[in-house]
């Protein structure tokens, strides 16, 4: 990784001179280039990668949204109110609520933004209710991924005219006196360097995930934890935030998944857990509250013996994970193993038969008897596990941070006094999520939801901004 700078500076030799620049093409990036193109304003997104990519490429791509026409059209009744009260109470309260109150009330009008203006294919997510949402409210691609996503928009910034600046990495700000952001320096991979000036910066750059000092520093729980992100999260823009002396909250805290197979790197997602599946370790026992949420689920995993888990489930919710894009890879890479008995199943899998067979009886006892189990979790209203059954080998992993750059309603980066900047926003994995300060606040699609709308919000008032001067 190259040298991260800040250089200040009244003045920069440039190449060229773009309204807005962007770091980093991925779901904030794209979103952000979108908003400033529907303003009129030129905007140059510049991305390290061949093709704008970054995290969202590799999530499932679902955004939740409160009150978007895609709900109403399914009928399903939802508010801004209810959502942010789901936001605060999985974060036990420890989170920004009034920058949660202002992205529950703009996620709908992002959602309704990229399927009307830009035509986006997203619909709701059917089938089953992700655990702490309290209503479906999970909008995605048809393949349920986020490399569709990306496509999409990929697409939809071509239509625009946004111009992307591939294979060149940011790796200094051209800072004033006055804290303005003059012009952003690109390194390419034969070295040879580009110096761009701009009216405003929008950081778009990820976390820190793919820092293992970073990670060790701020998050040492996940030591043995398999990093399972985009190359891209080096931390850059948690590095330029120290030097210029922003705000920073939340830094402990990460989206952790409990079911990356292992040895294949294919995250099988929490819908079979959330509908009634289970965990076990090698001696074919539960060890946590599984449907708690996935991404505390993960360090709950890395305890476990051989940092590993089975996650266990049958026929029908098998048939409800059809749908993603991801679990159609895990059949196709032969990582899930079936058997029609417990027995059998235990034994391909390389579990204690035994263990399995009276956790799973259990299981059967707590869905009749509707009372929450050792681990507070509930069975009530679900279906017993039922022969055929599934399992696949699971461990703990890291996705993305969730911590970074404190920002206003704007996405505008704040200081350690709390003022804006005056021309730098922040979105994604480079601002503070909305999931305070641990893994068990994260939400399911907390991470994209901020993402798209804090990119949204940023591309609209910097255009705004520039088009006012």
């Amino acid at each position: 990784m190259s040298a991260i700078e800040i250089i200040r500076t009244e003045a920069a030799d440039t190449i060229m001179d773009i309204p807005v620049v962007v770091v980093g093409g991925g779901g904030t990036g794209l979103c952000a280039a979108l908003a400033v193109r529907d303003a009129g304003i030129d905007v140059l997104v510049v991305e390290r990668d061949r093709q704008p990519l970054g995290t969202t490429s590799m999530s499932t791509g679902l955004i939740p949204a409160a009150g978007s026409a895609i709900q109403h059209a399914a009928g399903v009744e939802d508010t801004p109110e209810l959502f942010a009260s789901d936001i605060v109470g999985k974060t036990k309260g420890e989170v920004d609520s009034e920058l949660v109150t202002h992205l529950a009330e703009a996620s709908a009008a992002t959602i309704d933004w990229l399927a009307g203006k830009h035509k986006l294919g997203l619909s709701l997510v059917e089938g089953f209710t992700y655990p702490g949402h309290s209503v479906r409210r999970m909008h995605g691609m048809p393949s349920r991924s986020g490399g569709e996503l990306m496509g999409a928009l990929s697409s939809a910034c071509e239509d625009a005219g946004v111009d992307i600046f591939t294979e060149s990495t940011v790796d200094k700000l051209y800072v004033n006196n006055d804290d303005r952001i003059i012009a952003v320096g690109c390194t390419r991979p034969d070295g040879s360097e580009d110096t761009i000036g701009c009216e405003a910066l929008i950081l778009a750059c990820c976390g820190f995930a793919g820092n293992q000092d970073m990670v060790s520093e701020l998050i040492p729980e996940l030591e043995h934890a398999t990093f399972h992100g985009h190359p891209g999260n080096k931390g850059h823009a948690i590095a330029w935030g120290r030097d210029l002396g922003a705000a920073m909250a939340d830094l402990s805290s990460y989206q952790g998944h409990a079911g990356l197979a292992a040895g294949y790197g294919i995250p099988i997602l929490w819908p079979l857990i959330a509908e009634g599946g289970i965990q076990v370790n090698r001696a074919g026992k539960r060890f946590a509250n599984e449907a708690s949420g996935y991404s505390e689920q993960a360090v709950e995993v890395l305890q476990q013996e051989g940092h590993v888990a089975w996650s266990i489930y049958d026929a029908a919710r098998h048939e409800i994970m059809e749908q993603f894009d991801d679990y159609q890879q895990a059949k196709s890479a032969g990582c899930l193993i079936t058997a029609n008995t417990l027995e059998e199943l235990a034994e391909k899998a390389g579990i204690d038969a035994a263990g399995l067979i009276e956790t799973v009886e259990q299981t059967w006892t707590l869905v009749d008897s509707e009372e929450r189990d050792q681990f507070g979790r509930s069975f009530a209203g679900k279906v017993k596990l039922s022969a055929p059954f599934y399992a696949v080998k699971v461990t703990g992993a890291l996705f993305h941070t969730q911590g970074g750059l404190e920002v206003d309603e704007h996405a505008r980066v704040l200081r350690a006094d709390r003022s804006p900047f005056p021309n730098l926003y922040a979105g994604g994995g480079a601002a503070r999520g909305i999931s305070g300060p641990g893994a068990d606040g994260y939400l399911a699609g907390n991470g994209l939801m901020t993402a798209t709308t804090l990119g949204r919000l940023a591309g609209e008032h910097a255009a705004q901004v520039i088009t006012q001067r």
